[in-house]
């Protein structure tokens, strides 16, 4: 059902947009407030679970064993990163199988070598380009479900130019991904052109990285563009780690959280997001003493 929702929205006329999570609370976070699907980001989830860049320090059954915790918590249409396949087509094979099972909705492969690299960082290296379409048929393959969408993405614009990365986008469509995604582009006139080159053929995403090598652009110039999906992979940790510095320094200065208070739910409000209330009422039913 998920994966039939999350096609139709990237093939409707409104730009999807899909912040990025990385464990069960940002993902329900992203659900209460109303966006149609997530992002889940292996370079969040190396930044929030082991204090880490992203630099192909995360595994393939630590990405599955989050899908699994979000998907126990939201029914929320998720993109998942899976980097390089975790491997050669075998691997890439076996990662779609795993990730499909543990609730992924679509599923993202790139043309980096291990290990890989965030696609806005400096000394990337590349496969071939007939290793990565070989990867692609491989993932489409692999898939029990035809709804589940193969997004294929191609790191060619800071390794080998622009026009390289278009040539690799194209044979990607033709091995038949569902979604392409050009990383990187340096240019609103980039961003343009490859628009241009696909228009009418195959949806496209928007990663926007704060501080990254593309243009921060808004949903609605992105979809004026042309793009079908814009996704925000890093953003809420951001946010969460310039907020979370502000607060123990204001903490070890102070001694309390009075001075956040204001900014910070309470017991009771942090108990209500999470549905406590309802938990328990619902665990009510089986206590013994009903069955004595």
């Amino acid at each position: 059902m998920q994966t039939q929702t999350l096609r139709q929205l990237i093939l409707s006329n409104d730009i999807l947009v899909a912040p990025g999570g990385y464990d069960g609370l940002s993902a329900s976070l992203i659900e209460k407030a109303g966006f149609a699907a997530m992002y889940l980001s292996g370079a969040s989830i190396a930044y929030t679970r082991f204090g880490r860049p992203d630099i192909g320090l995360v595994s393939m059954s630590e990405v599955s064993d989050t899908i699994f915790v979000i998907r126990e918590r939201t029914e929320l249409p998720m993109i998942v990163d899976a980097d390089t396949g975790f491997g050669n087509a075998i691997n890439v094979q076996r990662t779609i199988k795993r990730f499909e099972r543990a609730g992924a909705t679509a599923i993202q492969i790139e043309d980096q070598q291990m290990p890989k690299r965030c696609g806005h960082l400096k000394g990337k290296t590349l496969i071939s380009k007939a290793e990565m379409i070989g990867k692609v048929k491989a993932a489409v393959d692999a898939r029990s479900n035809e709804d589940t969408l193969v997004v294929a993405r191609t790191d060619a614009i800071a390794v080998e130019g622009f026009d390289s990365a278009l040539d690799r986008a194209h044979a990607f469509y033709e091995a038949g991904a569902d979604v392409l995604f050009i990383e990187a582009p340096e240019s609103i006139d980039q961003m343009q052109r490859i628009n241009q080159a696909f228009a009418n053929k195959i949806p496209l995403l928007a990663n926007m990285v704060e501080g990254g090598s593309t243009p921060i652009e808004s949903a609605t110039d992105l979809q004026a563009m042309g793009y079908s999906l814009a996704i925000f992979p890093g953003a809420m940790v951001r946010a969460y780690t310039c907020m979370a510095q502000e607060f123990l320094s204001s903490l070890k200065e102070k001694g309390n959280t009075n001075a956040y208070r204001h900014r910070m739910l309470d017991l009771s409000g942090l108990n209500e997001l999470l549905g406590t209330p309802r938990i328990l009422a619902e665990g009510q039913q089986y206590e013994g003493s009903q069955y004595e």
